[in-house]
């Protein structure tokens, strides 16, 4: 029975695939196009493609045994999984960030932040542990413009290189978490498919074994 693997549509896809082809497992035949599920060049996996957010869902819950998940997702989603490796890739921080005047001034020195954020969870963790009553503003995308139009004062987001901060006149201001890819696997799927995991990721260590050698 082929095992299925959950990756992440979008940034982290490419290079879980690299990784994968790396470690010496197959790729899919062709590319799937609008397919959301496809098998390998010799079936003995099968690719599920789904939203970031959803990976450690399907995981967790049976759908896949083994995925590929930022750190950040992980985090928010609090899922019950193995998680045996770090990959190098997906290198980001979930920053908080707001206008640059606010630069270098004490988050608890604002009453009641209005924070925008795609990371609920994770936020009101980071600031009721600071003794901070932030009201949360839950939004699904462009979380750099709640700012701009007044919906929130500061947001908490992914960032990569601050580019999309800067062009919108913000500024990180605090790290709440550092991340990166992340290989998971469903617990009860381990314990039915150790050999076949288990060679996963040895295969996966040994390929970031030998690219921090030559690098």
């Amino acid at each position: 029975m082929p095992l299925t693997i959950a990756l992440p549509k979008g940034r982290l896809t490419d290079d879980a695939l690299i990784w994968l082809a790396r470690a010496g497992w197959p790729l899919p035949a062709e590319d799937p196009g609008r397919r959301l599920i496809a098998p390998s060049s010799d079936s003995s996996m099968h690719y599920m493609l789904a939203k970031p957010m959803d990976v450690p869902v399907f995981v967790e819950q049976g759908a896949a045994d083994v995925g590929i998940a930022g750190l950040d997702v992980l985090r928010e989603r609090a899922a019950d999984l193995f998680e045996p490796l770090r990959l190098p890739f997906g290198q980001c921080r979930l920053a908080v960030a707001g206008p640059a005047a606010r630069a270098g001034r004490p988050l608890r020195l604002d009453a009641y932040p209005r924070v925008a954020t795609k990371y609920p969870r994770l936020t009101e963790q980071y600031f009721r542990s600071r003794g901070i009553s932030a009201e949360l503003i839950v939004l699904s995308g462009s979380v750099e413009l709640a700012p701009l139009v007044n919906l929130a004062d500061l947001i908490v987001d992914l960032v990569q290189t601050g580019a999309t901060l800067r062009e919108n006149g913000l500024v990180e201001l605090r790290t709440i978490l550092d991340s990166q890819a992340v290989l998971i696997l469903n617990r009860a799927s381990y314990r039915l498919h150790t050999a076949a995991l288990d060679r996963l990721i040895d295969a996966l260590r040994a390929a970031v074994a030998e690219k921090k050698i030559k690098d």
